[in-house]
């Protein structure tokens, strides 16, 4: 498919302005009207209109810079994937550009817009979910994308990834194995997150399958956030009328249940065990250590770049790739069988 860039003129004729005006509302957009603002804005995402801002660099040369879209670089969540993307592509003295969004896709897209205005050569997104304007901006951009850390078979973009799915589906296992059947869920907002969406719904498949789909009151949203997530675990373990073991949709939520659990007196295994998934950094040195569903951080990070670098050096892609890293269970000391210390 032949790629087209809109230019300045292509916005002004679809917004119905002249070009000075698209201008102004790049450059100065507070002396333009609301509407007529509106209506540029509008003409802008349609078209996929992207300024240069790297313009008095010669035509067709490269600007050495990679794009990579985080949502935060709060905690650990993403830190090894930025390392070891940045590691892969510093070896071919490629230049990383980093941006958060802060799990806002509407954000995100901004964000894109500026790394395209910078004229990068390639982007690395997070995950599989996006707005349907970042989706055209791509489209309109004949600059390689990969999406990072989520793999789905069908992914309209070239992904490098954890089945997120798999992932839920072996913490859920593990807990049934071990002979747990109250088992309540905390995990985070879902709406715009295809990784959690994955892993939940994966989650309460295995649990229904198995007979003990947990009641509406185990069934927990925290944010990435650990006193946050401390709280809210803190209000699901009050009572009586506690389940024996927790699912969380990441080992930051993890670590709050942790900490819930340790201030209400609750012993980790006996009394309650928690599983996370991810294994960021600091996971096995929690006490009791996390058992958690490894993702393959660092091996993505490194793919993405170097599939990257492979697509800048005229090599892939012939068709969409969609690669699949495996998850794995690591098994440590806040799970055990119900009761069992």
């Amino acid at each position: 498919m032949t790629s087209y860039r809109a230019d300045i003129t292509a916005v002004a004729r679809a917004a119905g302005v002249s070009p000075a005006t698209v201008s102004r509302v790049l450059n100065h957009p507070g002396l333009v009207s609301a509407p007529t603002r509106n209506r540029v804005e509008a003409a802008i995402r349609a078209t996929g209109y992207i300024r240069n801002r790297a313009a008095q660099s010669m035509h067709g040369r490269r600007s050495a810079t990679l794009g990579l879209v985080v949502p935060t670089v709060d905690y650990s969540i993403f830190a090894e994937l930025v390392q070891s993307f940045n590691d892969a592509v510093a070896e071919h003295e490629f230049t990383l550009l980093l941006a958060t969004h802060g799990y806002d896709l509407a954000a995100e897209y901004r964000v894109l817009r500026k790394l395209y205005e910078h004229r990068v050569d390639g982007i690395a997104l997070i995950g599989l979910d996006h707005d349907a304007d970042t989706f055209r901006l791509i489209a309109s951009q004949d600059v390689p994308v990969v999406a990072a850390w989520a793999w789905a078979a069908e992914s309209p973009l070239p992904c490098i990834g954890a089945d997120n799915a798999e992932a839920g589906r072996v913490a859920a296992r593990h807990l049934l194995d071990l002979g747990h059947r109250r088992i309540a869920l905390v995990f985070p907002p879902s709406d715009k997150n295809d990784r959690a969406r994955a892993r939940l719904d994966a989650v309460q498949a295995a649990l229904a399958a198995a007979g003990c789909a947990p009641p509406a009151r185990w069934c927990a949203r925290a944010p990435y956030d650990t006193s946050q997530a401390k709280a809210v675990c803190r209000d699901l373990l009050a009572g009586r009328d506690r389940p024996s073991a927790l699912i969380c949709g990441n080992d930051v939520i993890a670590q709050g249940a942790i900490a819930a659990a340790t201030a209400q007196g609750l012993a980790i295994p006996g009394a309650l065990s928690i599983m996370g998934i991810g294994d960021f950094p600091g996971s096995a040195d929690t006490v009791p250590a996390l058992s958690t569903v490894a993702i393959p951080a660092r091996r993505i990070g490194a793919r993405a770049g170097r599939h990257l670098v492979e697509c800048l050096s005229g090599g892939p892609p012939a068709g969409i790739l969609r690669e699949r890293l495996p998850v794995e269970l690591h098994r440590r000391g806040t799970t055990a069988p119900p009761g069992i210390a």
